[in-house]
């Protein structure tokens, strides 16, 4: 039995991570109302906004041709895995509610008209179905498919959308813009095995698509992960005191996470295309919103796809889920780049997520804000660091000026103004900001301890932030009472006090996904953490692209250091079907690989097929049932292996993160 908990190990520590989905169970007690300060901010619209919203809203509209039937689309087991008929309590004559801020409210009505949309002659987006959109373009013989979502489940449901009301065609191609799930999961939806065996369907991305999709969520996958289900909502229920919105989209679908490697690459910075007979310029831009990126012009047409470079909304330049930070200043140049290439041209642009724009003057007016936004940001950080300001201090300092925070395409809709400038800043010069009395700060846990201890006791420290809540002072109150939890995790009335505040500061929050963080947090502290929670699901076509060297880097960063402790291990790892050989080294408390011939003075050979390590890694098979099947053969001294696995931990993914 020892023997077998021990294996086991191995098909828990090659997971990788991706965006989570679902509701949170069914809680005694609901969030709570509005307070009188909250009220009041919630009152009015922030200073330099139009009250007019109006154009906005016709966009939105704008083509809209049907809704579909799948508003609830099921997956495996009959398991909602996208379900709009949530979001009823967004209709038109509900009024605005005083949980919501005024802006995110009207941002998130237009984000729950959903359906099948007309772009122009020949383009088609469905919207609603997913956090993304899915364009389709009527080429010479078939459909080209622009991003199929995130989940097999809700790309099917969009295309079965489209069939319904136009010509049943084949897909001819699908195009991945970038490397973010949201991109790419649903391929399988809309492109299935048999057709890619009875005919050539073209999978067209940018160069390195695959490498980075990979890379950005594997190692520090569980994490990401974590912190997902608190950025989009995942954990709340629908409703104006909990989730509305996840700024460009509802929320992630549920379903099932599939992958096709693309058999095109885009390789030069601006590449010509046809098509299925539509002629593309496809325009790079890596290193942006994603590692890699593209654009495409259809001139034929005279529409151009900025993917998710300029949405109707400020974007993160850090993601709060967690990723390698953006640049800002590149952002801005390609930006630039596209209106030097097709700023003269386009009549109409649409994007990956939210609605299209019409009209040249227009498109310039909206791609120039949109580019002068990111650099405002980026210039402004890096002037007021050089004078010496901290990252916290560039961040209350800086706000755009009335002629860009005026637009409502140029909101906090998803990334913040506050959160971009701390980007900036620690993409240049890091988290640290000079001071020596930062260098080496207290751990969370000590530190409330010693401030609890400070400010005369717990009790004394409910006492004052209690008071200090009644004068609308709750990003202080936020601050002091999270010492107190991180010193007491136990103590209710601390968690019932630090659950009360973030949630008024979700109220407040235009963000949707600063509310969704602030409501999860105070639900987790309210209620705790439900581990049973429905998670994301990661087909076998994600395993199969993974290089082998990618999951013995993740075997690495599972390694307990104090298990591995004085430990000196080498295992071959042969795989029969690819001829790959791997050789793992255990030293030092840390595990090294190299791909080379068997090592002869290995401890051990463990020796299986490619195919039984993915089934193993999907949890469609168990270790030791493949051994116990034939299937994986261990010769050498079978405990060295053993006990090189024994120290590989399994993460967590359900880690405290507003408590200890």
């Amino acid at each position: 039995m020892k023997q077998k908990r021990r294996m086991t190990v191995v098909c828990l520590m090659l997971l990788i991570c991706f965006l989570a989905g679902g509701a949170m169970r069914s809680v005694a007690s609901g969030p709570k109302a509005a307070d009188p300060v909250t009220k009041e901010i919630n009152s009015r619209l922030p200073q330099f906004l139009n009250q007019n919203d109006q154009e906005e809203n016709e966009l939105a509209r704008r083509g809209w041709i049907a809704s579909g039937p799948d508003v609830v689309i099921r997956g495996a087991k009959n398991k909602p895995v996208w379900d709009m008929t949530q979001y009823g309590f967004l209709a038109e004559n509900e009024q605005v509610p005083d949980t919501v801020h005024p802006a995110l409210w009207r941002h998130a009505r237009r984000n729950a008209i959903s359906g099948l949309f007309k772009i122009t002659d020949g383009i088609y987006q469905v919207r609603g179905y997913d956090i993304s959109n899915i364009t389709f373009i009527e080429g010479k013989t078939g459909i080209i498919v622009v991003d199929p979502l995130i989940s097999v489940e809700t790309a099917r449901a969009a295309l079965d959308l489209f069939y319904r009301h136009l010509p049943k065609r084949p897909v001819t191609a699908v195009i991945y813009t970038h490397s973010h799930v949201d991109h790419w999961g649903g391929i399988k939806g809309v492109v299935s095995d048999a057709d890619l065996q009875s005919r050539k369907v073209r999978i067209i991305a940018p160069e390195g698509l695959t490498k980075e999709m990979i890379s950005e969520n594997a190692l520090a996958g569980n994490a990401m992960k974590r912190r997902a289900t608190y950025m989009y909502g995942g954990l709340l229920p629908r409703g104006s005191r909990e989730q509305v919105d996840a700024g460009i989209g509802k929320a992630a679908s549920s379903g099932v996470i599939s992958y096709l490697i693309p058999n095109e690459d885009i390789s030069k910075p601006v590449q010509e295309m046809e098509i299925d007979g539509v002629k593309f310029i496809f325009q790079q831009v890596p290193g942006t919103e994603a590692p890699v990126e593209v654009n495409f012009y259809l001139p034929d047409r005279k529409v151009l796809c900025v993917a998710e470079n300029a949405t109707a909304s400020l974007h993160n330049l850090l993601t709060p889920r967690g990723a390698l930070i953006r640049d800002g200043f590149a952002w801005a140049r390609s930006l630039d780049d596209t209106l030097d290439l097709f700023g003269d041209q386009a009549d109409i642009l649409f994007t990956t997520h939210l609605w299209p724009r019409f009209g040249k003057e227009k498109i310039k007016k909206y791609l120039e804000k949109q580019r002068d936004m990111y650099k405002y940001i980026h210039d402004q950080t890096v002037r007021l660091m050089n004078q010496g300001y901290t990252m916290t201090e560039c961040a209350e300092k800086i706000q755009l000026p009335q002629s860009l925070a005026g637009e409502w395409f140029n909101r906090n809709f998803y990334g913040t103004v506050n959160f971009n400038v701390k980007a900036v800043y620690q993409r240049y010069l890091g988290w640290f900001d000079g001071n020596p009395a930062h260098l080496h700060p207290l751990p969370p846990e000590e530190a409330g301890r010693k401030y609890v201890e400070f400010m005369g006791g717990s009790a004394a420290v409910l006492t004052k932030a209690k008071q200090a809540m009644q004068k609308g002072e709750y990003r202080w109150v936020a601050e002091v009472v999270n010492h107190v939890i991180f010193a007491e995790p136990e103590n209710r009335d601390a968690r019932e006090l630090q659950a009360d505040v973030l949630e008024q500061l979700g109220y407040q929050a235009e963000s949707p996904i600063w509310r969704n963080f602030y409501l999860t947090g105070a639900r987790e502290l309210r209620q705790g953490i439900d581990r049973n929670a429905p998670l994301q699901e990661m087909s076998p076509d994600i395993a199969g692209e993974i290089p082998m060297g990618q999951f013995f880097d993740l075997m690495a960063v599972r390694l307990n250091p104090e298990k591995a402790a004085d430990k000196t291990i080498r295992v071959n790892w042969v795989l029969k079907d690819t001829g790959e050989i791997y050789t793992l080294t255990l030293a030092n408390s840390v595990l090294h690989y190299k791909k080379r011939s068997k090592a002869s003075n290995a401890d051990a050979t463990i020796t299986l097929s490619r195919k039984v390590f993915e089934a193993i890694v999907t949890n469609q098979a168990s270790f030791i049932g493949r051994i116990l099947a034939g299937d994986i053969q261990i010769d050498g001294e079978k405990i060295k292996f053993l006990e090189m696995m024994s120290c590989v931990e399994e993460f967590d993914l359900w880690f405290n993160i507003v408590s200890p």
